[in-house]
């Protein structure tokens, strides 16, 4: 008898373990496929098979915004075919070293160019951020170097479908930004603008870029 029972018993038991392994089979799933989104909207950045000197640039200013080792530095990457060249300054040997690491692990570049300097003392750093950072809020005490805001809204650019194949190349000067280059819409032309604008340190944005559908 119990082993009629049993026998009866053990579909339900096998249907709860094919459900849980499932479960943990979607749960994978779920996190491989955020991994490819990531993976998917830089190379969506990319021209075939070459990546793109503006995506460069944009890529690895946007990696120094976490790095506590670039705290108060005030870095401007500049991209050609390929070579990336750092030029400003860091506070720390360390804060060097690490923006260099960074720029030669991004994907497209063949070389970096280290013409980093290194501040005298942080205060130095400081005081130039100084008149940038004056009356900004919201920027969770980071000196806001034009560096820094540079870095801050490259890393806005990166993530936004509407500037897809854009190629834009920012100057910034005590706060002013300037966009320069070219976008594929409109609507990447005012969405770049509007980055600018709302980030934490930006006094004005002069927007020059023009609009050249397809552009590669």
């Amino acid at each position: 008898m119990r082993t009629k029972e049993l026998l009866l018993r053990l579909p339900a038991v096998v249907a709860f373990v094919a459900l849980a392994g499932f479960s943990s089979d979607v749960a994978a799933t779920d996190s491989a496929v955020q991994t490819a989104t990531q993976e998917a909207q830089d190379t969506a950045r990319q021209s075939g098979n070459v990546v793109k000197d503006s995506w460069i640039t944009m890529k690895v200013h946007s990696q120094f915004i976490p790095e506590d080792a670039l705290e108060g530095s005030d870095i401007d990457v500049d991209t050609n075919a390929g070579v990336v060249t750092l030029k400003g300054t860091v506070v720390t040997e360390a804060g060097r070293a690490r923006a260099v690491a960074i720029a030669k692990a991004t994907d497209g570049v063949k070389s970096v160019n280290d013409e980093l300097t290194i501040a005298r003392a942080e205060g130095d750093v400081a005081e130039k951020a100084g008149e940038t950072a004056r009356g900004t809020t919201g920027t969770a005490a980071r000196a806001v170097t034009d560096g820094w805001l540079k870095s801050k809204i490259y890393a806005q650019f990166i993530t936004e479908d509407a500037l897809d194949d854009s190629d834009i190349d920012l100057d910034i000067s005590r706060g002013a930004v300037i966009l320069n280059g070219t976008v594929a819409t409109e609507a990447g032309r005012e969405r770049a603008a509007a980055i600018a604008k709302a980030t934490d340190g930006v006094k004005s944005v002069k927007n020059n870029l023009k609009v050249e559908p397809g552009v590669r």
